[in-house]
């Protein structure tokens, strides 16, 4: 694909979200404080839940219950986009076999997460996170990055449809001692 028609992608991508964020935001004004918080509360349950990598069983099926069953799904991680379920599924499957079960005592960590309720059923959630783990050599590593998530609620179940996750470059990667959420960039890929 071309650099102009790259950008030209780009610009018409951010137009419609905006004007989508500005049709919601003035929906977004009438919800009460109380359902704004709850909401909240609901998304930060979730994605605490999924990646709770302290939990028994099937760490792959606890991901990809964040995501809707069918439909498109947009995410934007490492440089490359996937656009469907089994996409993101094969992505997320690759990094579980070849990072995610090498790690040694991980401990999934949020930053503070910062949810913007559009609608009722509309939500987007921008954090950072790390995975502070041992090597399987024994030594002290961290996976860290920044994360924005568009939600969807269907059918009474929030799903996520687009996301970006942005790594922490490995030059900037911090000893697994380090509070990375407060010096962690929030422009980078996951």
């Amino acid at each position: 694909m071309s650099l102009a028609l790259r950008v030209g992608s780009r610009i018409a991508l951010l137009l419609a979200f905006g004007a989508t964020t500005a049709c919601a935001r003035s929906d977004a004004s009438e919800i009460p404080a109380a359902q704004r918080a709850a909401i909240a509360d609901t998304l930060r349950g979730l994605l605490t839940n999924a990646y709770d990598l302290s939990k028994p069983g099937d760490a792959l099926a606890r991901l990809m219950s964040l995501y809707p069953d069918s439909g498109q799904i947009v995410s934007a991680s490492g440089g490359r986009v996937s656009t469907s379920r089994d996409s993101l599924q094969a992505e997320l499957r690759a990094f579980w076999e070849n990072v995610g079960r090498n790690m040694k005592d991980p401990k999934w960590t949020w930053g503070p997460m910062h949810v913007d309720v559009l609608a009722p059923d509309a939500a987007v959630v921008t954090t950072t996170y790390s995975v502070p783990h041992l090597t399987p050599r024994g030594d002290a590593h961290v996976i860290a990055g920044a994360w924005t998530a568009v939600f969807k609620r269907r059918g009474g179940r929030w799903t996520i449809l687009q996301e970006h996750l942005s790594d922490v470059p490995q030059a900037m990667s911090m000893p697994a001692s380090t509070d990375t959420t407060a010096a962690m960039p929030m422009d980078h890929q996951h």
